[in-house]
């Protein structure tokens, strides 16, 4: 078995449209909008991590823009410089640079632009009126909503829908082979159960795993940190049966020792309450919501998780 160097994210990365993964509406669109680049409005993505995003731009940036998409395509990640510094030194500079090969325009992909304050995307409006002859934006976000209306209105916006199980486990499979790596298909379902659709996500896993061997459930568990749905199920019966320290103790585990993030705990979690169709489901499910809230905006998570359990342990009361 040979594990090349090198990350196979990169390596296995699509090139051209009909290689992207899933996205067959979107990308039966963006062709035809393609066909005339001079046509081509700026577009903005949106979708939840690892569905193709910034993959989807950069194979358009090459099909537009072919020998010339080096020179001509500037990728910026707005989350690492999302003040309005940024917009003005590298957006405006580069959008403005004269001497233009044969290409109908210059492409500028900006990642993450959620991120950027609303200041930033202020100025960024202007560039993009400004500039409408010479450039044409690609705007990826995971949250749409993040994005001021006058430039949503200036761009055709493109929503990527989490990848199926099925599509997940068939790019693993390939890229398997192409590797030589021995899979079962408990160890790609396994990767599928953590990714949850984050193709990047699966690939990395994939390529961490193979570094122990074969693709198998105890590798995949080993690499990831990963401790299947059954045991959150296991925290959550032991809360729901009063048994707030043995849940709060299985927890910590989970977290501490098998390295399972304190999102993902809250994910699996309401997984399985989900499945499990209890008779205060709702009520179960607005604790966890609470509980997700207070540790997004920045509470102690251990605390929160403690609490979160002994609030679950009084519904069967």
């Amino acid at each position: 078995m040979s594990v090349e160097a090198g990350m196979w994210v990169e390596k296995y990365r699509p090139t051209k449209l009909s290689e992207v993964v899933n996205q067959t509406d979107i990308v039966g669109s963006l062709e035809a909008l393609i066909k005339d680049p001079t046509e081509m409005p700026h577009l903005m993505f949106s979708g939840s991590a690892g569905v193709g995003k910034t993959t989807v731009a950069l194979c358009i940036t090459r099909q537009i823009l072919g020998e010339y998409a080096n020179d001509y395509t500037l990728e910026l990640n707005a989350s690492d410089e999302r003040g309005i510094g940024m917009v003005r030194e590298k957006v405006k500079k580069f959008s403005r640079f004269a001497g233009m090969a044969d290409v109908p325009f210059k492409i500028i992909i900006l990642d993450e632009a959620d991120e950027m304050t609303s200041d930033a995307q202020t100025a960024l409006r202007r560039i993009i009126e400004d500039t409408a002859k010479i450039c044409r934006f690609i705007l990826i976000a995971n949250n749409i909503s993040k994005i001021i209306d006058p430039i949503q209105s200036r761009c055709a916006i493109f929503k990527f829908t989490s990848i199926s199980e099925e599509d997940v486990i068939g790019r693993l499979e390939e890229i398997a082979k192409k590797e030589k790596v021995k899979v079962d298909k408990k160890g790609l379902k396994a990767i599928y159960d953590y990714s949850e659709g984050d193709l990047r996500h699966a690939i990395n896993i994939l390529q961490a795993t193979a570094s122990l061997g074969a693709i198998n459930e105890t590798n995949v568990k080993a690499t990831s940190g990963l401790s299947k749905t059954s045991d959150v199920g296991d925290v959550l019966k032991l809360a729901l049966s009063g048994k707030v320290a043995e849940s709060r103790e299985k927890m910590i585990e989970l977290i501490k020792v098998y390295g399972m993030s304190e999102s993902d705990f809250l994910k699996y979690i309401n997984s399985v309450v989900f499945k499990s169709k209890h008779s205060n489901l709702a009520e179960i499910l607005e604790i966890i919501a609470k509980y997700d809230y207070r540790i997004l905006v920045g509470a102690n998570p251990e605390i929160q998780l403690s609490a979160m359990l002994a609030e679950i342990a009084n519904v069967e009361k």
